[in-house]
């Protein structure tokens, strides 16, 4: 490919895919089916990617805009061998809401930026030396607990506007509970835009949408930017999203690699470098920190076309729906119970995500070390424990990413020297039971060796 991995072979004959293969990510179909794929990526992405702006109250226009652009400046910077689509990130939904609060809408940008450039840095660093000091760093039990704490942490959030109007919140999430399981393919996996879509139905018809700003916005029009402050005190807010970012990344490039069946691990470094760039881009014009999306995956597994060309079709018709300012604050209508009962399934599904990550990791908790660290981490998180020290606030995501670090980490030091721990780190449920007393032994000797 070329080096911004724009030359695509055409797969086939164009017009079908061949039996047993897939669009490989520098192949394409003919362009017609590659760009009605690309629309398929923008309706994946549609649902989630708006709501960001609208629970944290920044203008959706603009976080499009800035969705689609850092889509093609992540497939340049990865040169086409990562299939993705850059949409807004829930993990920065917290952090923002919470430096709102103290320091308006720029000093939230900020924020995104500083998580930005991290996320770019720690992307360098793996390209230039790989990704396996990130798994010693993070565990899957410290990678787990932060993003089951990130969600967790929104609980109160998602209450308050299912109490604004319950009923409308009660419609939206009983909606997206039945479309997820009623139907198969690219309906089932937008059930959340299903669901707000009904949920949008019954609120009009109970008389809760406004649409004052929306009839006097202008058909055409630039996105509404603004630049960012900087403070010290968004600090411990946004940091522990990098954590997350990381963890996303790395866990999509190995998705797309086990379904082409290519190596990408060369290009994991520039896949995080991608993403970061992207969010320093959206924090300096006022869009939303992006990351690589999982609704999009979906609509790849479902088509077989793993193409970037239909990424590029994405990105660059993202950008033209953000040219239109009565859709932008279309979107932004959108009323307090519907986002409520979207809220109530996002939010947990976070904290499930991080659960999810313990289950595929066979993560053992009569493990002291494993049981603590979750414990710990998790209650700081949800009750969104908070500490200040001059300028700088620490709040409950801040504080239980840093205790799940801490604890672990300083756990095992103090257990590798005292030789006190014997359980495993991983369970080891389907083994033979001589290999389980073989692990458990060398488990103990080498707590006896150190």
């Amino acid at each position: 490919m070329s080096m911004l991995g724009t030359k695509w072979k055409l797969h086939g004959n164009g017009k079908s895919i061949r039996p047993g293969h897939v669009v490989a990510p520098d192949e394409r179909l003919a362009w017609p089916l590659t760009i009605g794929v690309g629309m398929q990526h923008v309706v994946a992405m549609f649902g989630a990617t708006f709501l960001v702006p609208i629970i944290t109250g920044m203008p959706p226009a603009t976080t499009m805009f800035f969705s689609g652009v850092g889509t093609l400046l992540f497939l340049v910077i990865t040169k086409g061998r990562v299939p993705s689509y850059l949409g807004s990130s829930f993990a920065f939904i917290a952090p923002i809401m919470a430096s709102q609060q103290q320091y308006g809408i720029a000093g939230a940008l900020g924020g995104v930026v500083l998580a930005g450039v991290v996320l770019a840095l720690i992307g360098a660093v793996v390209q230039k030396f790989g990704a396996e000091w990130i798994n010693r760093l993070m565990p899957p039990i410290v990678t787990g607990a932060i993003v089951a704490l990130i969600g967790l942490n929104l609980a109160p959030a998602a209450k308050n506007n299912f109490d604004a109007a319950p009923v409308t919140a009660l419609i939206t999430l009983v909606t997206i509970i039945l479309v997820s399981v009623l139907f198969r393919g690219i309906i089932g996996r937008l059930s959340i835009l299903v669901g707000v879509v009904v949920g949008y139905l019954v609120a009009m018809m109970r008389g809760e949408v406004d649409y004052s700003k929306m009839d006097a916005a202008a058909w055409i029009g630039l996105p509404h930017f603004q630049t960012p402050e900087f403070h010290l005190g968004v600090v411990g807010l946004f940091v522990p999203v990098v954590l997350v970012l990381v963890a996303e990344n790395i866990g999509h490039v190995k998705s797309v690699a086990a379904m082409t069946g290519q190596n990408l691990d060369g290009v994991s470094g520039r896949a995080l470098m991608g993403d970061g760039a992207a969010t320093v881009l959206a924090g300096l014009g006022g869009g939303s920190g992006t990351t690589t999306y999982a609704e999009n995956i979906g609509v790849m597994a479902a088509t077989k076309v793993y193409s970037t060309a239909a990424y590029w079709v994405a990105g660059i018709f993202a950008i033209v729906l953000s040219f239109s300012p009565k859709f932008g604050e279309l979107i932004a209508t959108v009323p307090a119970g519907v986002l409520g009962g979207a809220a109530t399934m996002l939010y947990g599904m976070i904290g499930v995500l991080g659960v999810k990550i313990w289950v595929q990791n066979k993560v053992n908790f009569s493990n002291p070390i494993n049981l603590t660290t979750a414990a710990v981490a998790l209650i700081i998180g949800i009750a969104d424990y908070t500490w200040t020290i001059g300028e700088l606030t620490f709040t409950g995501i801040a504080l239980g990413s840093a205790a799940a670090l801490v604890i672990y980490h300083g756990m095992k030091a103090v257990a590798r020297w005292r030789g006190t721990v014997a359980e495993p780190e991983t369970e080891t449920a389907g083994l033979p039971p001589a290999a389980k007393a073989a692990m458990n032994a060398a488990a103990k000797r080498s707590g006896k060796k150190k």
